[in-house]
């Protein structure tokens, strides 16, 4: 009896990894070599490199999926730059795995589209083959190896070099662990077999859910390097989700923030460090005024933020100076504060319950 609970829960977890499969490798079959998967790859770059689809990879137009009378996700406009590595935020519940089902082909939106590789609709399965995907949790064979369980996936390419699952072990750090049975893997040695077979294949990009769940500090450091090297050095465009905005800043260059099933903002790393770095905020009545003074103070990086803030990231240890340069003017600030925002109170307070 246990051996059967066993085995139909390691069936309904492949219930994922064999949808996404099948929705891509008919014509795959119908050739029988990984070399045909490349020719249709790369004749299905030239076919998408119109001067639109060049920096977009992803694009959603109000994707929504409700179940019910529950909207868990409502009209989701998401872009996502070729090359990027996207941090999708949001809490538990909010509509992050959602999200990428429906994008990795797993859940129909009830409203709105999405499009990949500048494919949408039927068209999509002509690039399925270069989505790498992990949700929620990978599926696996208890019984079987790490190395088998590649292989599994990698002989539906028409891999059959077993050196090619050993390179991914090593590149996710299980190589001393290949033969090992996957039932007696522990939550973060799953969680880096689940990020090899989403590579299975040389995916252009890769959807990760969670992948950083369940892994201790110097896993998540090692996790962090692999995802940015592949970035780099293969040039895999990457959506990674997470509840951890603190963590997904050291790596990602875009960020989404997600809450209650809405997206809230799509912001790049620069503008969040922004967004989160020391700065001098100035509450006047006419925040315009002030501008031309600080201009001829030598300062440049300032904004406007609203019709009474002004935000300064320069020369904050001169703010009695500027003070009173303003005054001089006859433009008579109501407060001077430096401030600091951590990245988690950032995240909160953008998902702060209004």
């Amino acid at each position: 009896m246990g051996n059967r609970l066993l085995y139909g829960r390691a069936f309904i977890n492949l219930y994922y990894f064999f949808t996404i499969s099948l929705l891509f490798l008919s014509d795959i079959f119908g050739n029988g070599s990984y070399d045909s998967l490349c020719k249709t790859r790369e004749s299905t770059e030239r076919m998408n490199m119109s001067e639109g689809n060049r920096e977009m990879l992803l694009k959603t137009r109000g994707l929504t999926k409700q179940f019910g009378k529950h909207v868990a996700v409502d009209h989701v406009d998401m872009h996502i730059r070729r090359g990027a590595i996207y941090g999708f935020i949001g809490r538990n519940g909010a509509g992050k795995t959602t999200v990428l089902k429906m994008i990795a082909g797993l859940a129909d939106p009830t409203a709105g589209e999405y499009e990949i590789f500048g494919c949408s609709g039927k068209s999509l399965a002509k690039v399925r083959s270069r989505v790498g995907c992990l949700i929620e949790q990978p599926g696996l064979y208890p019984n079987m190896s790490a190395q088998d369980n590649l292989m599994i996936k990698a002989e539906l390419f028409g891999i059959r070099d077993k050196k090619y699952a050993e390179e991914l072990l090593e590149l996710v750090g299980l190589v001393h662990a290949g033969r090992k049975k996957t039932k007696h893997f522990s939550l973060g040695m799953k969680q880096r077999l689940g990020i090899a077979l989403a590579l299975v294949g040389n995916p252009d990009f890769l959807v990760l859910d969670e992948p950083i769940n369940g892994l201790d500090p110097q896993g998540i450091v090692e996790i962090r390097d692999m995802l940015q090297c592949l970035s780099e050095e293969r040039n895999i465009t990457i959506l990674i989700s997470s509840h951890i905005l603190e963590e997904l800043s050291k790596l990602c260059t875009d960020f989404g923030i997600i809450h209650n099933g809405v997206l809230l903002q799509e912001i790049s790393q620069e503008q969040l460090i922004q967004q989160c770095s020391k700065r001098l905020e100035l509450t006047l009545d006419q925040p315009e005024q002030a501008m031309p003074i600080l201009d001829r103070l030598g300062i440049t990086r300032y904004e406007m933020i609203d019709v009474n803030h002004l935000y300064l990231y320069e020369r904050l240890e001169d703010s009695a100076q500027i003070n009173a340069q303003l005054v001089e003017a006859g433009v008579f600030p109501r407060e001077l504060r430096i401030y600091q925002e951590e990245l988690e109170r950032y995240f909160l307070n953008m998902t702060a319950e209004k």
